[in-house]
């Protein structure tokens, strides 16, 4: 559910069990979110870089907050439906991202693969390319996006590759009925 960026601007940041997360956009739609670090000052920072005139609100998207809180402890959360923004980006990235935020928990696609869903079959690499853009990680679930060969692929996010196997892990764990995430 895409729309336009609407003013005022705000955001926030907070913590979680793997770090603080930062969520930016308007008072209806996301923009940006940044994955979990060890600290806010980071995140901030990469948050608001290139957002004007962008105000500390620390109930915006307070039930998100909470689902994503709830993600990193371990809850099957389905972020699909968050209204999101996607201006600036091109036509195919938007595509992408739009075909990207289709892969359910637990699952993943590999690069071509998503190029295909897309109508683009020979575009894999330029795939990585916006999945190493993605303006709204965990929102638009880039880390279910692997290599062909099933290895993981690169991850832009800080933590790396590590960062992306562990969610993935994660992931999985919630998908197994009685089983308690153990990751942290």
């Amino acid at each position: 559910m895409d729309k336009k960026m609407q003013k005022p601007a705000k955001y926030v940041i907070f913590k979680t069990r793997w770090g603080y997360f930062g969520l930016a956009g308007s008072d209806s739609t996301l923009c940006r979110s940044y994955l979990p670090e060890p600290t806010s000052a980071n995140i901030k920072r990469r948050l608001l870089e290139n957002l004007p005139d962008v105000d500390l609100d620390e109930n915006y998207f307070k039930k998100l907050q909470e689902q994503i809180t709830g993600y990193f402890e371990g809850a099957r959360v389905d972020f699909s439906r968050v209204p999101i923004i996607l201006e600036g980006l091109s036509v195919f990235s938007q595509q992408i991202l739009r075909a990207c935020r289709e892969i359910e928990i637990g699952q993943t696609v590999t690069y071509s693969g998503l190029a295909k869903k897309t109508g683009r079959p020979s575009a894999g690499r330029a795939v990585g390319g916006v999945m190493a853009r993605n303006p709204l990680p965990l929102i638009i679930p880039c880390h279910r996006v692997i290599r062909t060969d099933g290895k993981m692929g690169g991850f832009t996010a800080p933590g790396g590759v590590s960062l992306k196997k562990k969610m993935l892990e994660l992931e999985q764990q919630v998908l197994v009925p009685g089983k308690t995430p153990n990751v942290a």
